[in-house]
This record gives C-alpha cells, structure tokens and sequence, in this order.
C-alpha cells in the first residue's frame, strides 16, 4: 500500500483479494484495485466513506488530479473509494491477453459471466468490512454505477449509510429489449435535435456514408468504417457538448473537398470507436440488463429493426438524413474491431445465454430504509428517464430530482453542484 500527494489531496493505493465466483469462495482469486483519495487538510480526521461506482460496464475509475470536478465537493464530507470494478484498470483485466489463457470460448464466457453488477455489490461488500468494519459506508452511482447501487440496496443494504444516483435509476424489471426500444427512440430525438443545431451536417453525413458504402476504407487499425460504424459515433450525443463535438469531427472529416475521409478523421473515429481500453463495456453491455430466463440474443441489433429510420441505405435512397446510433453493441463490431475479434465467439456464448441471476429485488427496494437521492436527467439519452422514474417510485424513501439542465454526464460536468444537489437531499437541505 503506497500513499502520495497531489494538489490539494493525499492518495493511497489499496489492493483487495476476492473470489471470482462469491459462490465459491475458495476458489479461484482475482485482484481489485481501489485509490483511497482524502482532502490534504483532513487526511488525519475520521471521515465518512464514499465508493465511487463508475459508469459503464467495464470501464476503470477516475484517475483524478487534484481536486477536480464532483471530487472537490466530495472531499469537503468524505474520505473517497475510487473502485476499479473487477476486469478494469488495475484490477485483474479481463481482455483478449488475459482471456486467451482459456482454449475453449465456452469457458471464457462462463469467467465473464461473474463481471456483472451482483458480483461487484458482493466485492464491495468485502472490501468495506475489509476496510471498515461492520460501520456502513455511503455510495455514489454514475450510470451504470448507479445500477450497481441499485444492486447494492436489494441484496446488502445493511452495509449502506447513504445512496447517490446520478443518470442511473435502471428499470427493475425491463428486459434488454423494452431498454433498446425506450432508448432508440431518445437517440431518434437527439438525431433531430442535432440535425436541426447543424443543418448543414445532414448532407456532409450523406456524402460520407454514400462513399463508404461503396468504397473499402480502413481505421488506422485496419478495421473496416463502414456505414454502421459512421453511424456508431453517435453515442457521442449523449454528453453536454457531445452534438458540437460530433459537429465539427464531421466538419472535419475531408481535408480535400472530397466525399473522402481524412487520415485525420479516421484517427478521431477509431478513438471513438474502438474497444481496446474498455472490452468489457462490448461483452457486458446487454448482459447488464439481463436477469431471469431469456436471452439477450444481440437485443439492439434486433429492436434496430423496429425502427426503419436507422437505416441508411433507405435513407440515402429517399434522400432523408442519415441517423447515428447510441451505445448500442452490435454483432459486427466483434467482428471489425481487432481487439473484439478474438472474443466474438465468447460474445455469442454470451448474447445465447438464456439465465442470467436477478439483479434487484423490487419488494425489497419498496421496505428500503436507506436515505437515497437520484438524479434522473430528462433527455437522457442512454439511461431512459420513464423507466427511471418508475423506480424512482418502487424504491422507498428515494427522492428523485429530475432536471434538463444537464445531460448524462451532468456529475463531471457541473463541477460538484449535482454532487452537491443529492447531498442536500438525502441531509435534509432541500
């Protein structure tokens, strides 16, 4: 365990050993990684804890400097716990190295099934008696972590003093298929908006899509830009500013006045589409909704259907705008993608697995006794907000602040004053 300072703060590496399956403690280990992160001027008092559950799945903790963003209103309350969940940053990776020491895919899709919101509650749950003792700790949730609190309040409340979600209320008995045809449609509004922001990008958008359709062109990875990975970059539309980014990546996307695309385009692409750093966020995606009997079985690529105006060849024959996707997986990507392509076969196992364990326990969550605050974002475009709200209403005691005022990312954008806002709730201020 190793501690070191940075501006305002004082950081201390923490490494935990748990079970890879929790029904089989004695069995296989894995590593986990947490920094504890405190404010310099109270590192010696006896603070509350607060996890941090990352958003996702699959996708490692902050790697904070200083005091930024929500942290900074954090550390005024709270001695932090940035969790590298299992499978992430420096945590023991699940990725196409580590994943390649099993011959079969059937076994890497069985480990893989363990890297859910139900095993990373339970790890939770040893890290802070680890940690802490029997004393309870206070927990914040952003998006997919806020699934995990979820998690967390059916099956452990007892290990919880207090529970924050921001853009994360999941729908406690929605299946992969009533998520996709809630969030297609929010992708659908975004689409418009966009469109109606730039008009201008409609034809820029149907020129780049006419010419990959009927050209071979490369990502400096060698992966295909297809039409569909074109319009896979509209997962950016669901941040603050993500429909001035797209705007100008597509401004951009011809250095010569051509229909062509830049090399510096297709780098900017390939850092949006690529999976190297977060496999785990393509093989886990669906599975994150599912629970009971039934399987994914590549659940947006079939509700996509539902929803003609995704697709592009009709579009560019009847002269509409093409539209980009959302954080939808999709069957080609394990395919186009080199760091995927190793796992395809695992991430089929996975989408035809017909059981998967109950994530939440709606007759719990209505006994809940655990103050809890959500912030549940209006124009949400990945987390669907009536889905939210509806739990909102299953969950007794959570008091719900719905807002436009930001988007999905409103906790590292709004500089502590989400943060600041659930605070206030769960205390009593507002």
């Amino acid at each position: 365990m190793s501690t070191y300072r940075q501006p305002g703060t004082v950081l201390t590496d923490h490494v935990f050993s748990v079970p890879l399956d929790h029904g089989a403690p004695d069995g296989e280990r894995i590593e986990l990684y947490a920094r504890e992160v405190v404010a310099a001027e109270r590192a010696e008092d006896d603070l509350p804890w607060l996890l941090y559950f990352q958003g996702g799945p699959g996708i490692g903790s902050p790697r904070p400097i200083g005091r930024q963003d929500w942290l900074d209103r954090a550390l005024r309350d709270y001695r932090v716990l940035l969790l590298d969940q299992r499978g992430t940053g420096r945590s023991t990776p699940a990725n196409r190295a580590t994943l390649a020491r099993f011959a079969d895919p059937r076994d890497q899709a069985a480990y893989l099934a363990h890297f859910r919101a139900d095993s990373i509650v339970l790890d939770a749950e040893l890290i802070r008696r680890e940690l802490i003792g029997d004393a309870p700790w206070s927990v914040l949730g952003q998006s997919f972590g806020g699934f995990c609190a979820v998690t967390y309040l059916s099956f452990a409340p007892e290990g919880l003093r207090e529970v924050f979600i921001t853009g994360g209320l999941p729908g406690l008995s929605a299946t992969p298929d009533d998520v996709y045809r809630a969030t297609y449609r929010r992708v659908e509004e975004k689409n418009d908006a966009h469109y109606r922001r730039y008009p201008h990008d409609v034809e820029r958008v149907r020129e780049l899509a006419a010419h990959l359709r009927d050209h071979d062109v490369r990502l400096p990875n060698g992966a295909r830009f297809t039409v569909e990975a074109l319009q896979a970059l509209g997962r950016m539309l669901g941040s603050g500013s993500g429909s001035h980014a797209l705007h100008y990546l597509i401004e951009d996307a011809s250095a010569d006045g051509t229909s062509r695309p830049s090399d510096g385009f297709l780098a900017q692409a390939e850092a949006h589409l690529s999976f190297a750093a977060t496999p785990l966020y393509a093989l886990l995606h669906e599975p994150c909704y599912a629970q009971g009997h039934g399987a994914t079985a590549w659940s947006a690529q079939r509700i996509r259907a539902e929803f003609p105006r995704f697709d592009a060849d009709t579009a560019l024959a009847q002269g509409e705008p093409v539209l980009f996707t959302g954080e939808m997986i999709y069957p080609w990507m394990f395919e186009a993608d080199p760091v995927l392509r190793p796992l395809r076969e695992a991430a089929e196992l996975i989408a035809a697995r017909e059981t998967w364990p109950r994530l939440y326990d709606p007759a719990r969550l209505r006994a809940n006794e655990v103050p809890v605050a959500a912030a549940v974002y209006h124009d949400d475009m990945y987390v669907d907000r009536d889905l939210s709200l509806e739990t909102a209403r299953t969950v007794n005691g959570l008091r719900a602040w719905v807002t436009n005022e930001y988007e999905h990312d409103g906790l590292r954008v709004s500089g502590g004053a989400v943060l600041d806002r659930l605070m206030a709730m769960v205390h009593g201020r507002v």
